[in-house]
This record gives structure tokens, C-alpha cells and sequence, in this order.
């Protein structure tokens, strides 16, 4: 799997390139600045970027900014991006229009390398991964709201949690216990408990998620 890396400090760079290299990736170029970033991604088309979402020339959100253009200009291609802190308004932008290929982690998860590249690989490989954290607070944020959210059973909310962190029905089914035709009943539930309208399923489920995460 083709890699690009985008963060300004060599030593995260080099950290994060060795990491990936020993998971079994390709890392094929590492930027230092969103617009080195974008210029690499365009002429490499790796599979998948994994960039901080803090970078030059802003040092703002110049990541960020820089994954969603590639979504855009890309559409092929996954995209993680790492931060330093959480902020549940990044999931959601991410996540906007396809939530397929996409993985919002904290830095620091880089330090559990197993996961951390078992998470960059689900990405790359269509899937989604968001930081254990950020569903945490989207839990707790969903118990204190008073919205359609609170009308789902303790059960469908347990399996949209999972559906937020990326996992597939087959992979929540094995969680919680149940079959994976269980877990497809439970998400028709909360599509209809949420008035998502018949469409495609994966729609529905990024609009599910998208949901979860704005409240």
C-alpha cells in the first residue's frame, strides 16, 4: 500500500515513516508543508496520506485543509489525519460527504504501533477509524442531549457507537455478541429512528454517524 506522510517536524516524520515502513506500507514521499503535501500526493497517487492536521503554512489547520482537497480533487484516495488534540468538529468535516477511507487518530496512538497500523491499513483499505476518544465524547454527548438520538434503545446506541468508530457489521456483531443479521435489523432501527429515508445503506450509514457526531 502506497503512502504519503505530511507532518512539519523531521523527527515525527522519520518517526512515522520507520513505523509505517515496518507495518508493511510504502511510504513513497514525506511533506513537510500542506502545499508539499498536495504536490507529492498529485504526483505519486498513493493509496492512502497520513498527515498532522497542524501544519505549515498557516500552522493551523493546513492538514486538514489539505486532506479534504485531496478527498475532493482525489476522491480514490484515504485519507488519516493525526492531531495533537480533539476536536469533534474535524471528525465531522471529514466525514461529511463519505465517511469510506477516512481515519481521524490522536498522535500519540502512533506509540501503540500494532494498532496504529492496523488502523492506517483499515482505512487504506476502505474502511474508517476514529480515535477512541472522540467516540467517547460523542457517547457522552449523546446521553446529555434530548434529541432523536435518545429515543434509540440502549442497544442501537451501542451499535451506532461502533458504527461511528468504523467498525463493520460483521466486526460489531462479534463485539457485542449477536448475529450480523441482528446487527442489520439494529441499523435499519436507527436509520428509521433518525428519519433517514430509504437510500443507499451506506449513505444512510455516513448520515447516521455524520448525525451522531454533530450533536
Amino acid at each position: 500500500m502506497r503512502v504519503v506522510i505530511g507532518d512539519d517536524e523531521v523527527l515525527v516524520r522519520a518517526g512515522l515513516a520507520q513505523v509505517l515502513r515496518d507495518g508493511g506500507f510504502d511510504v513513497v514521499a514525506a511533506a513537510s508543508d500542506a502545499a508539499q503535501l498536495l504536490q507529492y500526493t498529485k504526483f505519486h497517487r498513493p493509496t492512502l496520506v497520513v498527515t498532522d492536521i497542524r501544519m505549515p503554512p498557516g500552522n493551523a489547520d493546513d492538514g486538514l485543509a489539505a486532506a479534504l482537497r485531496i478527498r475532493q480533487e482525489l476522491p480514490g484516495t484515504a485519507v488519516v489525519v493525526l492531531s495533537q488534540h480533539l476536536q469533534r468538529k474535524y471528525a465531522v468535516e471529514l466525514l461529511a460527504n463519505n465517511s469510506e477511507g477516512i481515519g481521524y487518530l490522536l498522535k500519540q496512538r502512533i506509540s501503540d504501533v500494532i494498532t496504529f497500523c492496523e488502523n492506517v491499513r483499515r482505512v487504506g483499505t476502505g474502511g474508517t477509524a476514529l480515535d477512541t476518544e472522540i467516540v467517547d465524547l460523542m457517547v457522552a454527548r449523546a446521553r446529555r442531549g434530548g434529541d432523536a438520538i435518545d429515543a434509540l434503545t440502549e442497544r442501537q446506541r451501542q451499535v451506532l457507537e461502533l458504527m461511528a468508530a468504523g467498525y463493520s457489521n460483521a466486526a460489531i456483531a462479534r463485539r457485542i455478541s449477536v448475529t450480523e443479521k441482528s446487527v442489520v435489523a439494529h441499523a435499519s432501527h436507527i436509520y428509521e429512528g433518525l428519519g433517514l429515508l430509504p437510500d443507499d445503506d451506506g449513505h444512510r450509514r455516513v448520515q447516521a454517524v455524520v448525525q451522531y457526531l454533530n450533536r
